[in-house]
This record gives C-alpha cells, sequence and structure tokens, in this order.
C-alpha cells in the first residue's frame, strides 16, 4: 500500500474532495486538482465517468454525463495524472465502477497486451494512484480487483454501510488505508453511521472516512466529529457545473473553508 496513503491522516482530520474528471474537461480536471493541493486538501478522489453510475445522485450523474459528452476517456485521464504526478505528491484515489475497470483496454496497446483488471491496476499503479474505490463491488466478490490492486502497491478500499456485526468484521478486518462508511437503505442515516463507526472501532483501529454530502448541515457536522475523515461528494461538482472552465479558483476557496472546518470538529 502506498506511503501516501498513510499520511492521510497523520495530522488530525482529513478532508477529501471529490471531482469528475473531464467536467468540463480534464485540463480544468487538472487545473482543479492542483487548487486543491494548494488548499491543502488531504487526498483526491477523482471519479473515472461512467455511462450508467447507479450509485451516485443526480448531481454527479450529470457531471458523468457532461465529461463524457465532451470526450473524457480513461486513457486521457491517465495521461493526465502522470502530468499531475510531475508537479505534487497528494495522494490521489480513483473511484469508479467495475466495468470501467473490467473492460479496460489501452488505446492503441497490440494485442500481445491484453487489457482487463490487470492492465488497469498497473497503469494507474504506474501513474501514481494511491487507492481504488469501486462502490458497485460487493465485498464477497473484491479479491478479483484487491488482489492485483495489493500486487502493484494500490489501497483497495473497502464500504461499509451499517450491517449485522459479523459483515462489518469481515470488511474491517480486510481493509485497507481507509474504511469508507455510507448510508444504508431503510436505516436512519445518522444514528445508523454513529453505529457503524462504533462498530468499525471495536473492531480494528483504522480510519473511518464518510461521504457528509447528502446529510443536512446539522447532522453533517455531527458525523464530521465523529470521523477520521470527510468526503465532500458533491461540492467540487456543483462548483464546476456553476463556473465550467473557471471553477479552479472557487474550487480552492471551497477546498480551504472545508479543510479548516472541520480541522475545529
Amino acid at each position: 500500500m502506498s506511503n501516501r496513503i498513510r499520511s492521510v491522516f497523520e495530522n488530525g482530520k482529513a478532508f477529501l474532495p471529490f471531482i469528475t474528471c473531464g467536467d468540463p474537461s480534464l485540463e480544468a480536471t487538472e487545473e482543479m486538482v492542483y487548487a486543491m493541493a494548494e488548499a491543502q486538501a488531504d487526498l483526491i478522489v477523482l471519479g473515472i465517468p461512467f455511462s450508467d453510475p447507479t450509485a451516485e445522485g443526480p448531481v454527479i450523474q450529470a457531471a458523468n454525463a457532461r465529461a463524457l459528452t465532451g470526450g473524457a476517456t480513461t486513457d486521457g485521464i491517465f495521461a493526465m495524472v502522470e502530468r499531475i504526478r510531475r508537479h505534487t505528491v497528494i495522494p490521489l484515489a480513483f473511484m469508479t465502477y467495475a466495468n470501467v475497470v473490467f473492460s479496460y483496454r489501452q488505446k492503441g496497446a497490440g494485442e500481445e497486451q491484453p487489457g482487463g483488471i490487470r492492465a488497469f491496476i498497473r497503469r494507474a499503479a504506474g501513474a501514481g494512484v494511491d487507492a481504488l474505490i469501486l462502490p458497485d463491488v460487493p465485498f464477497e466478490e473484491r479479491e478479483e480487483f484487491a488482489l492485483p490492486c495489493r500486487e502493484n502497491g494500490i489501497a483497495f478500499i473497502l464500504q461499509a454501510a451499517p450491517a449485522p456485526g459479523e459483515r462489518i468484521s469481515g470488511i474491517v478486518q480486510a481493509a485497507e488505508g481507509f474504511v469508507y462508511c455510507v448510508p444504508a437503505p431503510g436505516v436512519r442515516r445518522t444514528e445508523g453511521m454513529e453505529v457503524l463507526v462504533r462498530q468499525i472501532r471495536q473492531e480494528r483501529e483504522i480510519p473511518c472516512v464518510i461521504d457528509t454530502g447528502s446529510f443536512p448541515r446539522s447532522e453533517a457536522d455531527s458525523l464530521a466529529r465523529l470521523a477520521d475523515g470527510v468526503m465532500a461528494g458533491t461540492g467540487v461538482v456543483e462548483l464546476c457545473q456553476r463556473y465550467g472552465k473557471g471553477s479552479a479558483s472557487h474550487v480552492r476557496d471551497y477546498v480551504r473553508r472545508k479543510k479548516e472546518a472541520i480541522g475545529i470538529l
């Protein structure tokens, strides 16, 4: 696992902004990554757009559509990350869907270079990506992705939702880097997340990251106090929708404000 992932939580509560790559363009995404690094984000989550992002809400679904319509490709995103790595060592995670990884084939590669999961993960590691999050991969099916991640020094981040203790125990014991905590349908969201974090900490000392973007402000602050890290799932994406290619300065200010706010919780 990358040493950069280990450093994310060393200096207190971490802030992990999310951005959809290619919305409004890959050039603009690259500028915003530098702006977020300058604003002291602890890890940046780079969303690789997918045509059927079923785990996302309407804001990120729309961003995926804009990015794909604008011509964003997985190879283009890899090339962008390679450029970013020449200028910053900030930890980076990819978040996408299993089909994007499974169906990957490098453009222009010969038949002697097969695509698929291992090709994707090798290229991600070579580009300098530190972690991979696949929200649609069930825990029981993780090894097809987790094993090549381990072989290439990438943390395969597991997702946990409120569930019976035996299932949470298995997830926590297998987790690398941090546990990405999400609400579960039919469970009172704030209370469920509080119980989930307690379950995780009873099992093992590993950072818990909560995406607070869909919670009301009062609940979000309460969960941020509880968590070791906060992921902002929609904040940067909404700024991209509003300001387009002129988003970088607004994103820098947003990340700086959020970083300062969670630092005093």
